[in-house]
């Protein structure tokens, strides 16, 4: 008896040793096969963030002159054009990102519906999207030409005054203002002209984005639900306050997330369409960091300016996902 419990527990024994033996291939083979993507993710991604966390505190021309520690970062927070810089990607922010997201959701709303021409249409709004950037942003430049742009000819042929656009530093509230008489305070001129209509751009390229993904999520809406709120009564605008908009949340919140980074980071249209300019009117963040590298050849103070950047993006990252990511509806 006493044999046999022996070689029951050898038995047990050794197909356990199977088992780890097995285990251990499996995981071996996995992490073999995640080798290539995480080298590359560690040269490419991880490497690049602590050798530029590196050069942020070093006072670099080509290579560290001299480590200053936290020196680049104490002269950013004193330097009274980092925070202009930061308060023009706050307001191109504020103003561009509930543009997008609103009209965005509207024409979508409105291309959901059954119409005619349906798929055209949402080929046409994308289009804009997966243009050239620097393309687009330079034939946009030409339309707010003060003398040969289209958009100054269409306003003289209706009798209204040419603008500066992209030269204008003037708000868009003290510039109506000037056209019935008045003269408002700096304070209450509202953002810059040229701010504005890199605006007009942006919104012009990436609401075909924004319609595509609110598309999606439309589509993801079961069609009981309407057919049930139809049996209650639900009609129009009860249907989409009610329905439509709760469950379009989850994707909301996405976008939300997603347009607010790519407004802190723009950089190409801007620089293409004014390089910052006039004034710093259009002086965003990225557009600063690049003027201190390439031009200033500053590339410690530049690096430092870049985390500042990236730490404010993650900071309302998180805000976003406490306060917007709580009222997500996933049911």
């Amino acid at each position: 008896m006493a044999t046999g419990t022996a070689v029951n527990s050898v038995s047990v024994k050794g197909e356990t040793s199977v088992r780890r033996q097995k285990r251990l291939r499996e995981v071996a083979l996995g992490y073999a096969l995640l080798a290539p993507a995480l080298l590359i993710l560690l040269v490419f991604q991880v490497f690049p963030v602590f050798y530029g966390l590196y050069i942020s505190a070093c006072d670099w021309r080509l290579t560290c002159r001299e480590f200053i520690g936290f020196g680049n970062y104490t002269r950013a927070f004193q330097d009274s054009e980092m925070w202009h810089s930061l308060g023009v990607t706050a307001t191109y922010a504020l103003i561009s990102v509930p543009i997008q997201l609103g009209l965005g959701l509207f024409i979508a709303y409105l291309l959901f519906q059954k119409i005619r021409g349906q798929q055209a249409f949402r080929v046409l709004v994308f289009l804009p999207y997966i243009t050239s950037t620097v393309a687009s942003a330079a034939i946009w430049s030409q339309l707010y030409s003060p003398d040969k742009g289209l958009i100054n000819a269409a306003l003289k042929g209706i009798g209204l005054q040419p603008l500066k656009w992209l030269g204008e530093t003037q708000g868009i509230f003290g510039l109506m203002a000037k056209t019935v008489g008045l003269t408002l305070p700096g304070w209450a001129s509202g953002p810059p002209l040229a701010l504005v209509s890199l605006i007009i751009y942006t919104t012009w390229v990436f609401v075909g984005y924004d319609i595509t993904i609110f598309l999606a999520g439309l589509g993801n809406i079961p069609a009981d639900l309407y057919d049930a709120a139809k049996v209650d009564g639900a009609s129009g605008w009860r249907l989409f306050r009610y329905v439509t908009f709760p469950l379009l949340s989850p994707t909301t919140f996405f976008l939300l997330i997603f347009t607010v980074i790519g407004t802190f980071q723009a950089f190409n249209h801007i620089y293409v369409m004014t390089q910052g300019g006039p004034a710093d009117a259009t002086k965003t963040a990225s557009i600063l960091i690049f003027e201190q590298y390439f031009q200033f050849n500053r590339a410690g103070y530049s690096a430092a300016l870049s985390f500042i950047l990236f730490a404010v993006i993650l900071v309302l990252t998180v805000i976003q996902n406490r306060y917007a990511g709580s009222r997500v509806v996933y049911d």
